[in-house]
């Protein structure tokens, strides 16, 4: 990118439908960094790169498990402008910016737009290919669950719904010797205005990923709740290794659903169907999950968003579970 004197593209490392991510540079320390391109052609690709750039600009305080946002770059043709929250442009600048890019339509490939975002490297990869690659292990499951549940409960206080929480989602880092989860990708989050309860705040756009999809998104009317029932997908999940194969990519994914005949009913779509729906928790073994713990995922999972766990409660349970935890040896 433009910005060389001070970036080198290495590689790339993931593409998606709306973005490219590579492993960068910075070239005057030499430390890597993750670099997300955003090619804003079109209005729906500008909102989800503006929508990423919102959540990730407005988070104060930086929480050790939700992905840091180095600088943002617009590049327009061969001009490349920091507009980062780092350099403490005003609200009106950066709704100026936003103005912008949803006003004009590049036609012309040689002015084309983009949203650089530069954010801290992780080594790890994501969490699901960092999990399937290895044997289960409740402590590190423990500690991944309770990672999660803190930068969701963050997010949430901080007025942030991620709406699109998956496996996928979730990068690991090993900066600090043990694995550390950040949770990634923003494309889809909406930051919610005002200081009230989160939980109170209502969205009507059904969104993310089918397998992790609350009941109610189905429907197009939820809250923050939808983000645990995904977490509650992936703890699931992460515990007693429930993998689907994604039909668009045959990736092995992490994820829980129902099984009806050879067709695979993602979770929230079932519970739409069913309300009555009797989760089986555990579906393996009996063994591999306390009760505690089966209670805590049907909390999570729970069909009425009312009798579900919000982030708050959930991260005060998700200490108190036994699972993953050192037992006591009984001497004789």
């Amino acid at each position: 990118m433009a910005a060389e004197a001070k970036y080198s593209i290495a590689r790339e490392v993931g593409r998606g439908s709306y973005g490219v991510v590579y492993e960068a540079v910075v070239n005057q320390t030499g430390k890597k960094v993750a670099v997300k391109r955003m090619h804003c052609n079109v209005p729906e690709n500008v909102e989800l790169a503006l929508q990423e750039f919102w959540a990730l600009q407005s988070i104060q305080r930086q929480h050790e498990n939700v992905i840091q946002l180095e600088e943002c770059i617009l590049q327009n043709g061969q001009v490349f402008q920091p507009i980062s929250h780092r350099y403490r442009k005003s609200d009106s600048h950066l709704l100026l910016i936003e103005t912008c890019l949803k006003g004009r339509r590049c036609m012309d490939p040689k002015s084309a737009c983009f949203l650089w975002f530069v954010m801290e490297f992780c080594d790890g990869g994501n969490m699901n290919e960092y999990l399937l690659s290895r044997s289960p292990d409740a402590r590190l499951n423990n500690s991944f669950m309770r990672q999660l549940s803190s930068a969701v409960a963050f997010l949430h206080r901080n007025q942030i719904v991620h709406r699109d929480l998956k496996s996928d989602n979730i990068l690991i880092s090993h900066s600090c010797g043990s694995p550390v989860v950040k949770v990634a990708d923003f494309g889809l989050s909406k930051v919610c205005q005002g200081k009230g309860n989160v939980n109170q705040h209502r969205f009507s756009s059904a969104c993310g990923s089918n397998f992790y999809m609350a009941p109610e998104v189905w429907e197009g009317h939820y809250t923050a709740k939808a983000d645990i029932f995904a977490l509650g997908i992936i703890f699931w999940a992460m515990v007693e290794r429930i993998t689907f194969r994604d039909g668009d990519t045959e990736k092995e994914l992490l994820g829980t659903y129902i099984c009806q005949g050879k067709e695979l009913i993602p979770l929230g779509e079932a519970l739409l169907e069913n309300p009555n729906l009797k989760l089986q928790i555990p579906l393996k073994n009996k063994k591999s999950m306390p009760d505690d713990l089966c209670k805590l995922l049907r909390d999570m999972l729970a069909f009425n968003p009312k009798e579900r766990l919000d982030a708050f409660q959930l991260e005060v349970r998700i200490r108190q579970i036994s699972y993953g935890k050192k037992r006591q040896r009984s001497v004789s």
